[in-house]
């Protein structure tokens, strides 16, 4: 029996609302009745009566703009699909056919249900969209399930800050955003958790303070170099280079006794024209009160079940004790605060000593920035409360007709720091829109070749908890079955073309996927036409700041995750404005682009689950092996180590790679003369393959001091909890033996490059097919 059908105390069938949901006369999200979402004709009326996307509105030639771009969206997607439609197989004529279905109606409909309310993991908010998933997704058949866990979350229970300074008054911060003049979700934002870092140190301090630009390494260095002592101090940093767990994580491996991170209004704030700044709800910049919350744990998942997946509430399972939690380094250990721009500039004004170097300067109209230390002195107390506290998964099952024992996974999150309009919930309506799409293919007849898993994955926002737990939980399971993993964390930054990032056997088809879509912002080109010129196209999943990391760098399933538009061009990220108004004015008006970048999600699942033969192509994975190992290699001039065993490796892989690809096409092409049940044979053998090659580039003790990492080629960097690396062992050791250069540093790093090799080596093996 699957482990969607199961039935049993410990592992139930959700059917009815979650218990903590008390709707009465409101509805699953918590609107009154009178703002419900409604189904049908209803639904569409309240939609055109929106003004983002009724028909009127607006006036003169960006008006028409929009309708003559909406139109010819509409034609670019039927020409797109033309061929699809007259292929031969019935597969490719539904995946024509699931082109056609995109509503941008349904996509503003689900996101603005889903931020009425903030909803940060473990409250009842959050309860309340998972419900609202659920039923959404039970709405169309699917069998649904939700999946819970009793996780350690963390909350602020007490927070102050005050600045000190010789000839000044003593300034006390109030640590709140402020709403906006006619802020639809003003009452709502009484709910926002108050600004805070997950996991912080508790603790109170008072010491002068030293600025550290972004708080990276180099940062530091930089201040030694200029005899500026960090330890006992308090560090103020602001945004813009690393995350937020790093700069933290940095700065207390430096000695400071704290930490505040503000944003700047030169990287947050937008441009100062005439001397003044623009924000929203004017324009799509961050508000002087704006703050950027986060998480400062070091690790991914339940951190009090690290290695291991946590349990459901009552149940018995192990876990760390608060004094193993408090001497882990995956906890930050000292005090810390994001602030915002506004009171970020309050103490730059206060600080004295050499002035900063150019680079780590504000914007126009910002004043000098100092490095210290002090005179400026800042008194900070913060006080957490870290809980146990319950996070729930959701699930819809599209079981596969022939092969139900090969998953294709699509996931997103649904919890946010405040409203979540952009993160993550257009990535949830996003994902809601393809789940529609799918149910009206069923209706039509379709039935996927391989099983569909869609899920809403909880408490991301913390350490990707949702997701790494029920990975921990079923990681046999997926070793053996998991086909690809298609992550969609945000759907929608704003304008910028798809920017999709993976594995490299996936991307041949990201490339063909986007060829069948058209741009929204110009729907003369598709998709492709945009991402290809990007340097690179498609980047790859080497950070830890989303949900694919336990899928491809824990257990080695082929994975992706995508965004339309650029990040910088969403600077209101995990603060109170994040919200449906900004989505509506600056993210996506029309909600063509939730709709875009749903099509080239549902078609790149489609093509997993139906392809009689598994779209990977491993050749560019060696290609891009070979160019990454030069790159790597090009740091370590002169080195007393040898590269050779791992660019022989490539060479296999390469090889190993070519030979799969041409028996591909020769099975194809129906060219081996076999019979039915000798083919059927012969296709799952060569799926086999192509889907088991990317578990043999990991490794079971895992990256040296990080063994949660299991991936020998991409993992984040060891400095950098979002950043890209490629052979991530080989670079920590390269770095570390740069650094002690010793004789057992070099032999370490020597002996990196062969597990590399190896990893490299085992995957060309299980391509290949056959046994040494």
């Amino acid at each position: 029996m699957p482990w969607w059908s199961h039935q049993g105390e410990d592992t139930p069938i959700y059917t009815g609302r979650v218990a903590t949901c008390q709707c009465s006369s409101r509805d699953m999200t918590g609107a009154p009745e009178t703002a419900r979402p409604m189904s049908g004709h209803g639904k569409q009326q309240q939609l055109l009566r929106h003004p983002a996307l009724a028909a009127g509105h607006g006036s003169g030639s960006g008006m028409g703009r929009r309708r003559y771009l909406a139109f010819l969206a509409i034609a670019a997607a039927l020409v797109a699909s033309y061929h699809l439609l007259h292929a031969p197989t019935p597969s490719s004529r539904y995946h024509a056919l699931f082109l056609t279905l995109g509503s941008n109606a349904s996509a503003a409909a689900h996101l603005r249900a889903l931020t009425l309310r903030p909803h940060v993991a473990g409250t009842p908010a959050n309860a309340l969209a998972a419900e609202y998933v659920r039923a959404t997704l039970s709405s169309l058949s699917f069998p649904t399930r939700v999946t819970p866990y009793s996780v350690l979350l963390s909350y602020p229970l007490h927070r102050s800050l005050s600045l000190s300074a010789p000839g000044r008054a003593t300034k006390s911060f109030s640590l709140t955003q402020d709403t906006y003049p006619n802020d639809p979700y003003a009452e709502a934002a009484a709910e926002v958790v108050p600004t805070y870092f997950a996991y912080s140190g508790s603790g109170s301090v008072t010491a002068e303070v030293v600025y550290a630009n972004y708080g990276d390494r180099k940062d530091y260095a930089y201040l030694a170099s200029r005899g500026v002592d960090v330890a006992g101090k308090v560090v103020l940093a602001r945004y813009g280079d690393i995350h937020c767990e790093d700069m933290v994580r940095n700065a207390r491996d430096a000695g400071a006794a704290a930490t505040i991170i503000y944003t700047d209004a030169k990287d947050f704030g937008g441009p100062a024209g005439k001397g003044k700044r623009k924000w929203f709800p004017n324009t799509r910049w961050l508000p002087p009160s704006g703050v950027q919350m986060g998480t400062l744990y070091y690790g991914n998942g339940d951190p009090t079940t690290p290695m291991w997946p946590s349990c459901a509430a009552g149940e018995d399972c192990e876990r760390l004790s608060t004094e193993e939690l408090e001497a882990s380094e995956a906890m930050p250990g000292i005090p810390a605060l994001p602030v915002s721009g506004r009171d970020g500039e309050t103490i730059q004004k206060a600080m004295g000593g050499g002035v900063a170097p150019p680079e780590w300067q504000g914007g126009e109209g910002a004043p000098v920035y100092r490095i210290g230390p002090g005179p400026a002195v800042l008194n900070l107390t913060y006080i957490g409360n870290d809980t146990l506290a319950t996070i729930e998964n959701v699930f819809a099952v599209i079981e596969g007709k022939e092969e139900p024992d090969r998953y294709v996974i699509i996931g997103n999150h649904r919890d946010a720091w405040t409203f979540g309009a952009v993160d993550p919930n257009s990535g949830t309506a996003a994902m809601l829109e393809v789940a529609e799409r799918l149910s009206q293919l069923e209706k039509k007849g379709w039935r996927p070749r391989r099983t569909i898993i869609v899920c809403s994955w909880d408490a991301e926002e913390f350490a990707l908890i949702g997701s790494t737990e029920w990975a921990e939980d079923n990681i046999d399971m997926l070793a053996s079955r998991a086909v690809a993993y298609l992550n969609v964390d945000i759907s929608v930054f704003g304008p910028g073309g798809l920017m999709p990032r993976a594995t490299p056997q996936l991307d041949e088809l990201i490339k063909e996927a986007s060829k069948m879509v058209p741009d929204p912002d110009d729907p003369s080109h598709t998709l492709y036409d945009y991402m290809i010129r990007q340097n690179p196209p498609i980047a790859r999943v080497a950070g830890a700041g989303t949900d694919f990391a336990a899928f491809v760098q824990h257990i080695g399933v082929p994975s992706l995750d995508m965004s339309y538009g650029l990040f910088s061009e969403y600077p209101v990220y995990h603060s109170l404005y994040d919200d449906f108004v900004w989505m509506e004015r600056f993210g996506d008006p029309l909600f063509h682009r939730h709709v875009a970048l749903a099509s080239v999600w549902g078609l790149i699942a489609l093509r997993l689950a139906d392809d009689e033969i598994i779209p990977f192509n491993y050749v560019p994975y060696a290609s891009e092996l070979e160019e990454s190992s030069k790159v790597v290699e090009d740091g370590c001039p002169g080195c007393a180590v040898s590269f050779s065993p791992l660019h022989k490796s490539i060479k296999q892989l390469e090889k190993a790679a070519t030979k799969i690809h041409m028996e591909k096409k020769v099975l194809q092409a129906e060219k081996w003369g076999l019979n039915t049940r000798e083919r059927t044979l012969k296709v799952r053998e060569m799926n086999d393959r192509l889907m088991m090659a990317e578990r043999a580039f990991t490794n079971r003790e895992g990256l040296a001091g990080r063994p949660w990492y299991k991936h020998m080629i991409y993992a984040s960097s060891d400095q950098d909890d979002w950043g890209t690396k490629a052979f991530p062992g080989i670079v920590s050791a390269m770095a570390n033996a740069q650094k002690l250069n010793t004789t057992e540093s070099w032999r370490l790093l020597q002996h990196e490059i062969y597990r590399g090799a190896r990893a490299v080596s085992k995957a060309s093996a299980v391509l290949d097919g056959s046994l040494t």
